[in-house]
Parts: C-alpha cells; structure tokens; sequence
C-alpha cells in the first residue's frame, strides 16, 4: 500500500497520494476551491509567495495558500496591492496567446531529463536520478539572494561542455518554446562558461546557434542568441565575448549583455565590450536594478549604452531616472518569479511591474530560467493577470512592445510584429 503523504493547504494538513499535484491536494482540502482554481479564477501559490502552476507535483511538507482574488494594481514603488474587481481571464486562454520571451537563459533552463542524459554521459554527478526529484532540487525558491540563486548554475554549465550537449540544450528550448505559443526568443548565454574542455568560443557559439535554427526550422519559433559576459570577468574577456558575438551578428547572435552577481560589481569597467558590441551593429541590454539598485540602471543606460534593461526591478528608486527610461523607450525585461526567488521582492503581489506599466515605460514579460525559477512563459503572463492584474490588453501590449524592442532586423521585426497582431486580432 502506497503511503500518503502531508501536504498543507491554507494552514489545513491533508493527506494526499505521492504524485499529486496542486489540483489534487486543494481538491482533498476543499472541493469549492478547486473549481475555482480550475476555472481561472483562483490561485496557489508556495510559502514564499510564488505562484504554483496547479498541475504541479507536490513533495511532502508542501505548504500551499489559495487565494481568490480581484484583479490587483500595485502603485510604481512597490506596497501594497489596490484592487479592482472583474472577471479574470482563464490560464488556457493565456496559454494560447501568441507570446515573446526576452530574457531566457541557456543555462538555466534545461530540462531534467536533458540533465540526467548528459550527465550518464559525461560522468557528472548529480543530486537526484530521477527526473522529477531532480527538477524539485533545482528550483531555486529557497535562495537567500541573488548569488544563492546563481549556484545552481554551477550544475548546468558541468553540463554544457560538448558541441553536442549545447546544440541539443538549445533546440529543446525553442522545442518547449512553440509548446508555450512563444513566437520570438531570444536566448542568452555566455559562451566562455563551456570553455572548459577546450572548446573556442566560435564552436560554442556555433552550437548554439545549430540548435536555434534547427528547432526554428522545425517548430516555427524565431529564435536568436545574445552573448553574456559576467560581471566577475576581467574585462579583457567581456570585450572577447563581445567580438566573437559581433563575428556572428549576421548568424544568429543579436545582442550583447552582462549578466552575474550584480552587487558590488559595477558595469563601467566593461564599458569597451559594450563599445565593441554596438560598433559591431549588435543591441544591447544589461542586467540591472536586481541585486543593486536604480544608479545600477543609471550606469547601465549611460556607460553601456542599453536599450533594454534586464530585470530593472528596482527603477521606481528614482523617479527622474524612470522618466528618462520612459521618454528614451527603454523596455524593461520583467521576470516576476526569479524577482521573488532572488528576494528583489517580497511576494509577486508587491511587484513593480504593473506601476511601470501604468506610467508608460515598455515593459515585456520574460521567464529569466525555466529550470532554475520552475517556471514557463506561460506561467509568467498567467502570474502577472493573476496577482498584478494585467488585464487581456495589458497582456497584448508586453507582447507588442517585446516584439518592437526585439534584436532583429527593422524588416524582420516588422513582419513578426504584423504577424503577432493578426493573431492577436483573431483571438480577440
């Protein structure tokens, strides 16, 4: 006989089968709750406040919160949520909307099976053997910070040292992207992270983009690559990261970004790299305003030249800095779950994001790490109707403005964008 295990669902215990997920376990509690929650019009979130896809898997000592909430509107600088009630649209429908994904990463966003697969190959050991325990250990939710949040990345780069397994990484990506409607992706790595086997820098990137154009080829998804360096690296190699990206602007790679622990690490030293990258004819975006604040946005608009901010969580600090990153059209590349993990915010309620929204900056919805946040695209759209109550329109404007301020070139963009709003248009 197969033992139950305990999960608790708003401060109740209950008892449910291994294998349940969050469906079943508010079902067992509380039967009215879960035709709410399957109709769209509740939600679960976990003890930290992140919002749970209801067909997740639970592990014992789960603690599940359901909450049936109007839609909410949360003011520019944080605090508390003002709600405004109205029907809420259901996650299906989310689900089939056509969607863009702007800030993913290579190596966070493995799947798990992926993992065990090169990992027999390669000798690496890992934490789990199974697939599903395996994906559990390597959500980051319970990260003090955003260094914390970083080590498991430690696991998945052991990972990415053969031509092979990163061809492979990357077109599963763009393989889970079309099964989430992501019309456009742009996914970021830095290449000098597979180095460790001898690879150059071009094979590594040649790989990638291997996998980009194949899964492109096959599911539809446009798919390009932007090249991180890290904030830790001497600046010498930022600025070969940068030419090898410039190298391959006309194959593939579209931008350039610095990425890593942010605190105390400031952009201004990889100023060249940035030159580099946008003399070479590649966008540029930063990440910026997670773990340090809004002189890191600063810093990052006036010595690095972004048009995009990565993350910019923590604009609303200055208001006349926000102003200028709303008259310059700057997007900011929202990534709601991975803000809570990383402790930027306190829960996906208290969130930004729909204050810049209302204040007219573009803002663009993005995932940051399928694997390492436990998240999709979808989720992310589905989160910020459900908890910051971004309305159908709200929803259709991120795609859009993602879509303009995308790496691609002016006739390409133009035919996604036009492509994108007939679709949107037939779904209305």
């Amino acid at each position: 006989m197969t033992t139950p295990i305990r999960v608790y669902v708003n401060e109740r215990p209950v008892e449910v089968p291994p294998g349940s997920d969050v469906l079943g376990a508010v079902r067992a509690s509380e039967p009215a709750l879960a035709a709410a929650l399957a109709e769209g019009a509740a939600y679960v979130t976990d003890g930290r406040g992140i919002v749970l896809d209801p067909h997740a898997p639970l592990a014992a000592g789960s603690i599940l919160r359901v909450v049936r909430p109007a839609r909410a509107r949360v003011p520019a600088g944080g605090g508390a949520a003002e709600r405004d009630g109205g029907p809420g649209l259901g996650r299906d429908e989310i689900a089939r909307l056509p969607k863009v994904d702007l800030h993913v990463h290579l190596d966070g966003s493995l799947r798990p099976e992926t993992m065990l697969d090169l990992a027999r190959r390669s000798g690496v050991r890992l934490p789990a053997a199974e697939p599903e325990t395996l994906r559990r250990y390597m959500v980051a939710s319970d990260a003090r910070d955003l260094e914390d949040y970083l080590r498991r990345f430690e696991l998945t780069t052991a990972l990415l040292r053969t031509p092979e397994a990163i061809e492979r990484v990357a077109y599963e990506m763009v393989e889970d992207a079309a099964r989430d409607n992501v019309r456009y992706l742009e996914v970021r790595y830095c290449p000098l992270l597979s180095r460790g086997d001898g690879l150059s820098l071009d094979e590594v990137t040649a790989a990638e983009l291997r996998g980009l154009a194949r899964g492109e080829r096959d599911f539809g998804v446009v798919a390009r690559a932007i090249h991180c360096s890290l904030r830790h690296l001497p600046p010498e190699r930022s600025e070969e990261i940068a030419r090898t990206a410039v190298a391959w602007r006309d194959r593939g790679v579209v931008g350039f970004d610095l990425a890593g622990a942010e605190a105390g690490r400031p952009a201004a030293p990889h100023r060249r790299a940035f030159e580099i990258a946008a003399e070479g004819g590649l966008g540029i975006t930063v990440h910026a305003g997670e773990a340090a604040g809004a002189d890191s946005i600063a810093e990052a608009i006036g010595v690095c030249g972004a048009r995009r901010i990565g993350h910019g969580t923590r604009l609303y600090e200055d208001p006349a800095l926000r102003e200028v990153v709303r008259e310059r059209g700057i997007l900011l590349e929202v990534n709601l779950t991975s803000n809570v993990q990383t402790r930027v915010v306190p829960e996906v309620a208290r969130h930004p994001a729909r204050g810049y929204l209302e204040a007219g900056l573009a803002v663009s919805l993005s995932s940051d790490n399928w694997l390492i946040s436990g998240t999709t695209t979808t989720q992310e759209y589905w989160l910020a109707h459900r908890a910051l109550g971004f309305t159908r329109a709200d929803l259709e404007r991120t795609v859009l403005d993602g879509i303009r301020a995308a790496f691609l070139p002016e006739a390409e963009r133009r035919a996604l964008l036009a492509r994108v709003r007939a679709e949107l248009a037939e779904a209305s």
